[in-house]
């Protein structure tokens, strides 16, 4: 592919989707590189609507191929939560430490065999004409007490796996990009890239 939007001004998720994408698309844009774009409001009740809306409009908009994602956290003591309020968990501008913050108060005192979750990611990639195919990923893990490890962003440093034995936060990114809920979805997107050559 020539072109394509990524519909995000977090630097992190774009280095991660370059990085991913690396090979698959000539020229990658952020929305940091358009002006006057309509903040859009992510009312969707799933991952995938809310990126199918993201992507939509913004396709319609720059008349380019857009890529979007929704992603989030669901703790399963929890019913889910914070699920696709992920990112606004401790309210509307929260930052990723206060929303780790905010979940390890609402896991406290519950142990540590009660303390499994599941990052989701759906990727929706939508195109000028309206047309938008979706992707999806998944990654089970269990919340720490307390954060570990520097990289990565969100809730990656309470996030443990297991098999590894290390927090996503502590993995190097190549590892982190193969195995994540977000790697996941791309990893299904490239496969369509390959096949609609």
């Amino acid at each position: 592919m020539k072109e394509l939007v990524v519909a995000t001004r977090n630097p992190g998720k774009l280095k991660e989707i370059r990085q991913l994408l690396e090979g698959h698309v000539c020229t990658l844009f952020s929305l940091a590189d358009f002006q006057g774009l309509p903040q859009i409001i992510e009312d969707g009740d799933t991952f995938e609507k809310n990126a199918v809306k993201k992507a939509r409009i913004t396709a319609s908009i720059l008349n380019k191929p857009v890529l979007a994602d929704d992603s989030g956290l669901a703790v399963d003591i929890l019913d889910g939560k914070p699920g696709i309020h992920s990112a606004r968990f401790a309210g509307e501008g929260a930052n990723d430490e206060q929303n780790n913050a905010k979940l390890l108060a609402e896991l406290h005192g519950i142990p540590d065999g009660h303390r499994s979750a599941a990052f989701h990611c759906a990727v929706a990639l939508c195109f000028p004409d309206g047309s938008c195919y979706t992707f999806a990923g998944e990654l089970k893990g269990l919340i720490l007490e307390k954060p570990r490890g520097s990289s990565g962003f969100g809730y990656d440093p309470l996030f443990f796996i297991p098999e590894y034995n290390k927090t996503l936060a502590e993995l190097p990114h190549e590892v982190k990009n193969k195995i994540s809920h977000r790697g996941k979805a791309l990893a299904n997107l490239k496969n369509f890239f390959l096949q609609s050559r």
